[in-house]
């Protein structure tokens, strides 16, 4: 092959030494517009994965890697004064300087036709010249941009500052130092790289950099390779204890805002985009270089594999797509999460500690269990001890008080619509299905959107509560609970609005009724979907006509039974689509700003609260964002949250989006979890308003996750719950728990173990003589020590 790169990073100069061994006749120019000895940043890391593959792939390059690496596994986070270690992580860094310098010599001694300090040829001109150009050419790629029809990029520009620096002192261990200082809350990512020295990363929100005086040389041009000595000033008076005396140093540092680079197609034609070109994840979680690295691994890997280029770049994207955009989930989490660290710098540093480490999604409590168990314990401990509780047990299982009601654990089913009632009225079907997940386990059973009138009903097949045969219905049902199982249970209720009148959900969901249809109402005439029914504007003799059916099904509520009531102003029903500006474009009081869109939904609320029994709590379910443009944000979702607990609800239930057909959510695991989080940092755990998290949770890892990093109180799970109704029985026998929050009805005691498997069945024989002595090879704690000449060479330079 003959084939052109353009970019002679990490990513680049791997691409070309690995297709010259795997054949010595292709043909690899390489462009390259800087100098050889430019090099912009300090260290680089890379996880035991990445670095078996190069292992595989190119022992030379793996072994020379292997001589020059920091290893440890200590990560230590100061914070409120206090340092804290984690044992058990693994990380091995380099100098990417010498990562650079060794790839240079190995792409030279392969015979890559290596040019720097070059400005490549035109793209165009190597599509046509070329079997295969690769662009290399990082973050503002010129190819990526000049073909960006094809490629499609999103570049996603945070708000949060940070500045690439280093400094001559070696940490022996991964350092996050979280200061809170007179502007607010900064924060240094530091890691060892080499006997000589340390990445040094400082970072803030765009608040505190101006608050701090960072923007004094916010407008001012630096040349290529020039730092920002003024701000280096700063940074070294702000953070001299933790430098204790060391200096800080520079490479081309200066304020940069991080990008998250996407594309929607990697490839045209015979270009194809590697590393930072294609993608990008935030330093808070991985390495660019790392992804570079395994981008030009599979690649090269794929062009090997495939008779043509078409083929092996069909292949390339595939493979490497999932594993980047799962990355990249995780690295969104992450960098989420240090630009809201403000909000978490009254939170105890156990709790603090715990929550950084899990910001990600990707380490959770069992992970961390595993690696550094007297860690998990101290967390474990510190959550009980933090909630007044004497036992230490899975944060799952320690018992909850939401108003006045005391929950045994803090698990609840969610409610989930099973449109199996006739007429409205909830029958065996229901019976069995809410009895059911009661007596698995859960603290809190939660029933479907019980309709507060007929045309409030979703479908022909949804419950209400707006006759006294409902009621009846119902209090059967309350009653098998309490008597058969130590749950609590609680009513939904709400107004399905102008997403009503549709079919069963297995028949079509959010589709029109074709027959029996009944005329549906919302703020506005704003259908839900293009094929959706059209409301009818509803008015103001019918908004005191639905306040008043909300009172009547909250009456019956309380006569069933009921343990808890929520009103349901999420997911696009009527109150919800009050509160979003996709849905309410009304020009009245009722309409425009979200103090006027807020106004019905409260009114609603207000009645409620008025009609439902004070010493009962009651609870509101929110779409904390519409994910959609002009819908509500999760800025919107805290207001809303705090005038509800201003209000007198006792918890917030934080869903998010079904507002607009064409919402676009960020899908993935417990990926409404952080909305939860700012709600409860923000509002109600400041008011005493519990928090539940919902979406896509479905381990008990998870959960205890979550609660032990105080992102919510309660955790709401629903098909979790249809695929196991045990399901938080079990999780109790998987964690070999055993308590009255975790109790087994009479009957089914025989039960509350894990069948035997062949596995677990067997019984080994013994087949050695003499007993082997029991060793851990892997120590918990591994911190990185300079070698003894290396501190020579500091102490002198010093």
């Amino acid at each position: 092959m003959k084939i052109a790169i353009v970019g002679g990073g990490p990513g680049g100069l791997y691409f070309a030494a690995l297709m010259k061994q795997l054949d010595p006749s292709h043909q690899i120019t390489l462009w390259e517009r800087n100098a050889a000895s430019d090099t912009f940043g300090f260290g680089v890391v890379f996880s035991d994965e990445t670095l078996g593959g190069i292992g595989n792939a190119d022992p030379v390059v793996a072994d020379y890697m292997s001589r020059r690496f920091a290893r440890w596994s200590d990560i230590d986070i100061h914070f409120k004064e206090q340092m804290t270690t984690v044992g058990g992580q693994g990380f091995a860094a380099m100098s990417r300087k010498e990562l650079l310098q060794l790839l240079q010599r190995r792409t030279l001694e392969l015979g890559v036709d290596v040019r720097f300090s070059t400005m490549a040829p035109p793209v165009e001109d190597l599509a046509s010249g070329y079997d295969l150009v690769l662009a290399a050419d990082g973050v503002n790629s010129q190819i990526r941009a000049k073909y960006a029809d094809t490629f499609k990029p999103s570049l996603d520009v945070r708000g949060n500052k940070y500045m690439w620096l280093g400094t001559d002192k070696v940490f022996e261990a991964f350092k996050f130092f979280v200061k809170e200082t007179q502007w607010g809350v900064m924060q240094i990512h530091g890691y060892p790289y080499s006997d000589e020295g340390s990445t040094f990363i400082a970072e803030m929100s765009p608040e505190v950099w101006h608050a701090a005086g960072f923007d004094e040389t916010a407008n001012d041009v630096f040349a290529p390779g020039v730092s920002d000595e003024k701000a280096v000033a700063k940074i070294r008076d702000i953070f001299a204890e933790e430098l204790a005396g060391h200096q800080v140093l520079t490479n081309n540092s200066k304020w940069l805002n991080f990008t998250t680079v996407r594309n929607e197609n990697w490839r045209n034609d015979n270009i194809v985009l590697l590393g930072d070109a294609a993608h990008t994840a935030h330093f808070s979680i991985g390495s660019g270089t790392k992804l570079a690295m395994e981008d030009a691994l599979a690649l090269a890997a794929c062009l090997h594999e495939h008779a043509s280029v078409d083929a092996a770049l069909s292949a390339y994207e595939a493979e490497r797509r999932p594993v980047v955009e799962s990355t990249q989930r995780a690295a969104q989490a992450s960098l989420e999460w240090f630009e809201n660290i403000g909000q978490y710098k009254d939170q105890d540093p156990a709790q603090f500690c715990f929550n950084l480490l899990t910001r990600s999604r990707r380490i959770t409590y069992d992970n961390l269990k595993l690696r550094d168990p007297d860690f998990a314990h101290h967390v474990d401990a510190n959550f009980a001890a933090s909630q007044g509780l004497d036992q230490v047990a899975p944060a799952m299982f320690q018992p909850y008080q939401i108003g006045s009601l005391e929950l045994k654990n803090r698990i609840v089913v969610s409610p989930m619509d099973m449109y199996s009632a006739v007429d409205g009225v909830p029958g065996n079907f229901h019976l069995v299905h809410l009895g059911s997940k009661a007596m698995g386990g859960a603290g809190l059973v939660m029933t479907e959107m019980v309709c507060v009138s007929a045309e409030g009903r979703i479908t022909p097949g949804c419950s209400g509560l707006y006759t006294d045969a409902q009621g009846d219905s119902w209090a059967e049902i309350v009653d098998f609970v309490h008597t058969q199982s130590t749950a609590k249970i609680g009513a939904q209720i709400g107004h399905s609005g102008r997403k009503g009148s549709t079919k069963l959900m297995w028949e079509g969901i959010d589709e029109p009724l074709a027959e029996g249809n009944w005329s549906v109402t919302g703020p506005s005439a704003v259908p839900y979907g293009p094929a959706s029914q059209v409301p009818r504007e509803i008015t103001r003799s019918e908004m005191d006509e639905v306040r008043e059916q909300f009172v009547a099904a909250a009456r019956r509520a309380d006569v069933a039974g009921f343990d808890l009531l929520e009103v349901h102003a999420a997911h696009g029903y009527l109150l919800s689509s009050f509160l979003s500006p996709l849905a309410n474009q009304r020009t009245d009081e009722y309409g425009g700003n979200l103090e006027n869109r807020l106004r019905y939904p409260l009114e609603v609320f207000d009645a409620v609260r008025a009609e439902w029994p004070t010493h009962k709590p009651l609870t509101v379910r929110i779409s904390a964002t519409d994910w959609c443009e002009r819908g509500n944000t999760a800025d919107d979702a805290v207001e809303i949250a705090r005038a509800f607990v201003t209000h007198g609800a006792a918890g917030i239930d934080v869903s998010t989006g079904q507002v607009a057909k064409e919402e676009k959510p960020a899908y993935g695991r417990s990926y409404q979890t952080p909305f939860a989080d700012r709600i409860r940092q923000e509002v109600a755990a400041p008011a005493g308003a519990a928090v539940i998290a919902v979406g896509a949770i479905s381990s008990y890892d998870d959960v205890n996750s979550i609660l032990l990093a105080g992102r919510a109180d309660l955790v709401a799970l629903g098909r979790t719950h249809l695929y196991d109704p045990q399901w938080t029985l079990h999780a109790a026998a998987e964690q070999d728990f055993k308590g009255d929050s975790a109790a087994w009805a009479l009957p089914f005691q025989a039960g509350n173990r894990k069948p035997p498997s062949a596995r677990t069945d067997a019984v080994r024989p013994r087949l050695s003589l003499l007993k082997e002595p029991e060793t851990d090879s892997t120590p918990v704690h591994v911190r990185w020590t300079p070698s003894k000449a290396a501190e020579e060479v500091l102490a002198r330079r010093n």
